[in-house]
């Protein structure tokens, strides 16, 4: 029987994702660590940067906002969130991250369960980038 270990990941770490905007980096998840019920990161927005809409068919992200402000349309409907705040973005609810601020926004998120298949853990419902100009960000899906 192996044993289990914990495991450290530092942001400075991990590489950023800008394909879709923003900086993401997912620290825990199952290529990084070896999870098997979700993965978390950080999330940074500058001004006027957002995550565009999408919905996670098998899991239920929370969020918590670090530095600056956000709104997170859920399903069209805004909420506001402030430093300190969390947000429990229920399975299958549309919702989009814009950075409401004037200075950069930083949050955790985290993700589970996980779904069957990584391509399956993110549905878009706004155009990619490169047809819109857009400045999404993935947060669903393994990492």
């Amino acid at each position: 029987m192996s044993e289990k270990r914990p495991t450290k990941v530092a942001v400075g770490e991990v590489a950023p994702n800008r394909r879709r905007g923003g900086d993401l980096r997912v620290l825990l998840s199952p290529r990084t660590a070896g999870t098997t019920s979700g993965f978390m990161g950080r999330l940074t927005l500058e001004p006027g940067e957002f995550v565009s809409e999408h919905y996670h068919p098998y899991s239920e992200e929370f969020l918590y906002l670090v530095r600056g402000e956000l709104v997170v349309r859920m399903d069209g409907e805004p909420v506001p969130m402030e430093p300190g705040s969390a947000l429990l973005v229920p399975i299958g609810v549309r919702h989009r991250v814009e950075n409401a601020g004037a200075g950069p926004a930083e949050a955790i998120f985290q993700l589970g369960p996980l779904a069957p298949r990584p391509e399956l853990g993110h549905v878009d419902t706004e155009p990619l980038p490169g047809a819109a100009g857009h400045g999404q960000i993935d947060v669903g899906g393994r990492a």
